[in-house]
């Protein structure tokens, strides 16, 4: 777990890390995250939507704020507190931790308690940079297919927030 960078998404896609075993593997929101993670120099080889593609990652690790598939994708606030605790051994982990992605606002939420961070001087936005001792927490919203066909997140949004937690991770 020498990481410097951890993306924190929101919880296993049923298409995705569920049926794979590798986070945001074979839904949408995995080839704008892993196209991005290569076009930044933080992984290699040919994305190919499946566990054993020989795709790598380069100094990031990547984690959920939930580990089960919620209902609807919808996680239920005692389902995000409980799953809290394992976030928290993760990061703990880390020894070299130095940047997270939060990835969508119950993300960031999850991170911004695990580091013990008042949500009220710390909130969510696009593009929003918080320091959290060792860490310096970027903020994105989530890369699922329903942000990005309604525009709320295009790839040059999600290239910059990317952009800056490669930078504050300094990778």
């Amino acid at each position: 777990m020498d990481a410097r960078l951890l993306i924190v998404g929101l919880a296993p896609g049923l298409k995705g890390a569920n049926r794979t075993g590798r986070p945001f593997t074979g839904d949408y929101a995995g080839e704008l995250l892993y196209g991005s993670l290569k076009r930044h120099g933080l992984a290699r080889g040919t994305y190919g939507a499946r566990s054993n593609d020989g795709f790598e990652l380069l100094g990031v690790r990547i984690s959920n704020a939930v580990r089960c598939v919620p209902p609807e994708n919808k996680p239920l606030p005692a389902e995000i507190k409980t799953c809290r605790q394992f976030l928290a051994a993760e990061i703990a982990a880390m020894p070299k931790l130095k940047a997270m992605l939060a990835l969508g606002q119950i993300s960031h939420d999850s991170v911004v308690s695990v580091l013990e961070l008042k949500k009220k001087d710390h909130k969510f936005g696009h593009g929003a940079r918080h320091e959290g001792g060792r860490v310096t927490v970027i903020a994105s919203y989530h890369c699922s297919r329903y942000n990005t066909n309604t525009g709320v997140l295009t790839q040059a949004m999600f290239d910059a927030a990317m952009a800056a937690a490669k930078d504050a991770a300094g990778l």
